[in-house]
């Protein structure tokens, strides 16, 4: 066995695609992403191409200038969104997963056959408010508090807000800040568009209320510090009198704190070094005369037949002559020894001999 060393990015679970050696992240489905990056770049386009110039002698060239600023600020938003890990977290080793089984088997106690396990949860207590922690049997652990599991992605992630196909990548801790960011500034960049566009107005009109409907949608999850999973299971609706316990009940609090907050860093070294075992490969065969004359000669299991066959002796295990006929001659056969003289003829013999023939007649 060879050890090299490999990112850890190559040996990632999850439907996750990486590039430049692991410093890009994204999903696998990226189809969308590109529709989003050809209706920006293709919008602004026109608009530079055609109304910039005007706008620029008759009005003001700082019309066009503002424009391309922020045009290039959308598209660093939103390639810091789809490039960036969105709080993936690492699922659980071999040794931690048996030992969190072990503590939930302790825990439960011996389920009799038929009754269904009790839910694997643990309760944990913020701002006085009980959370819920529940297990996920695909990353083997207890996901944190406001993370959820990916189905598109196949990853935990943390402070999961969704899977947005726009920008082809999860929204959640480490990247809704800058999610959030594109939408604010392509609103922005929409309306400044639509109001200086007299040629495509209806095309600037509908991405209008598309996006500036999306941009105030955010803006009021952003004053509740509540996520957009959260909103769709009203998890903090107050049906069941929870009421939300990371909102500090205060809007601008709460928009400071994902705004204006430290930027987490990643949790899963995607660029670390581990040792992988690959298998030596074999080494090219030698010449078929050296190999067939040093190569062993294969033995049978089955059981030799005795010298002299009886009566109890099996009926497959009696030589044939056929196979002794087949068999290769030993050594001995192959160089017989030289036959002996006859020895030399004596009186007393030729007597012997003569009495011999007598006594046969």
């Amino acid at each position: 066995m060879i050890t090299r060393k490999v990112r850890k990015w190559e040996k990632l679970p999850g439907k996750n695609t990486f590039c430049c050696d692991g410093r890009v992240m994204m999903a696998r489905q990226k189809g969308v992403f590109y529709l989003t990056l050809f209706l920006i770049v293709g919008t602004c386009s026109l608009f530079f191409a055609f109304e910039c110039p005007y706008l620029a002698v008759h009005l003001s060239p700082t019309i066009p200038v503002f424009a391309i600023v922020l045009f290039l600020f959308v598209l660093a938003m939103l390639l810091r969104t789809s490039f960036s890990d969105p709080g993936v977290l690492p699922r659980a080793l071999q040794e931690e997963a048996t030992f969190i089984e072990m503590e939930i088997e302790a825990a439960n106690g011996n389920v009799p056959a038929g009754q269904r396990p009790p839910p694997r949860i643990r309760n944990v207590q913020i701002n006085n408010q009980i959370v819920k922690l529940k297990y996920c049997y695909t990353c083997k652990i207890f996901r944190p508090p406001r993370a959820s599991h990916c189905s598109i992605c196949d990853n935990c992630v943390d402070r999961f807000d969704h899977h947005c196909p726009w920008v082809g990548n999860c929204v959640g801790k480490r990247n809704y800040r800058y999610f959030y960011l594109f939408t604010l500034s392509l609103s922005l960049l929409t309306i400044y568009i639509f109001t200086f566009d007299i040629v495509h107005v209806l095309v600037c009109f509908f991405t209008l209320w598309s996006v500036v409907g999306l941009t105030g949608f955010h803006t009021y999850l952003l004053s509740l510090n509540q996520t957009t999973n959260e909103d769709i299971k009203g998890s903090w609706s107050g049906k069941n009198r929870v009421q939300n316990p990371y909102s500090h009940k205060n809007i601008i609090k709460n928009c400071c704190e994902v705004l204006c907050g430290p930027t987490y860093p990643s949790v899963l070294d995607r660029r670390g070094l581990t040792q992988e075992d690959s298998p030596v490969p074999v080494a090219s065969a030698a010449p078929s005369s050296s190999s067939s004359s040093s190569s062993p000669v294969p033995q049978t299991t089955k059981t030799k037949a005795p010298l002299i066959p009886n009566k109890r002796t099996p009926d497959d295990a009696k030589p044939s002559i056929a196979a002794s006929a087949q068999k290769s001659p030993s050594p001995k056969e192959e160089n017989p020894p030289a036959p002996k003289a006859p020895p030399l003829a004596s009186p007393e013999m030729d007597v012997e001999t003569s009495i011999n023939k007598d006594k046969t007649h």
